[in-house]
């Protein structure tokens, strides 16, 4: 797994197993969050099964879905709830983009300044001038 940090509290990566949870737990992570729509690929776990996973570790799971260039507000708007939690969190999907998408988007929505979004996704090897252009807070 290639866990790439986008600022203190997020961390992405690609699709995780359910046997990744306690690693994430051991590195003190407390939020799971899959951006994938369930079945996205026949290898990936269920929700249920990671859900069962992140529980079993000491994590909670929750599922913010969305296929690639489909990311709406409403999805930056659920991610920034969970942002808002203060908790640490591991976001996840099929390369890690979406997950940091989602991230920047909801960092708009709290007011972050956009080029250092840019900056934070840059560094760790993300584009997400896509959210920067398409999201208001």
């Amino acid at each position: 797994m290639n866990i790439k940090t986008l600022d203190e509290q997020v961390s992405v990566s690609e699709h995780i197993a359910c046997e990744t949870m306690a690693p994430l737990a051991q590195n003190g992570v407390q939020v799971v969050v899959c951006n994938c729509p369930e079945g996205e690929s026949e290898m990936h776990p269920s929700y249920e099964e990671m859900a069962q996973a992140a529980q079993d570790a000491g994590l909670r799971f929750i599922a913010i879905p969305f296929t690639r260039g489909r990311m709406e507000r409403e999805h930056c708007e659920a991610f920034r709830d969970v942002l808002q939690g203060g908790e640490k969190i591991h976001a996840f999907c099929r390369t890690g983009n979406r997950s940091s998408q989602v991230w920047a988007g909801a960092k708009i929505l709290m007011g972050a300044d956009k080029k250092q979004l840019h900056g934070q996704a840059q560094a760790a090897g993300f584009d997400v001038r896509a959210a920067l252009v398409s999201i208001d807070p």
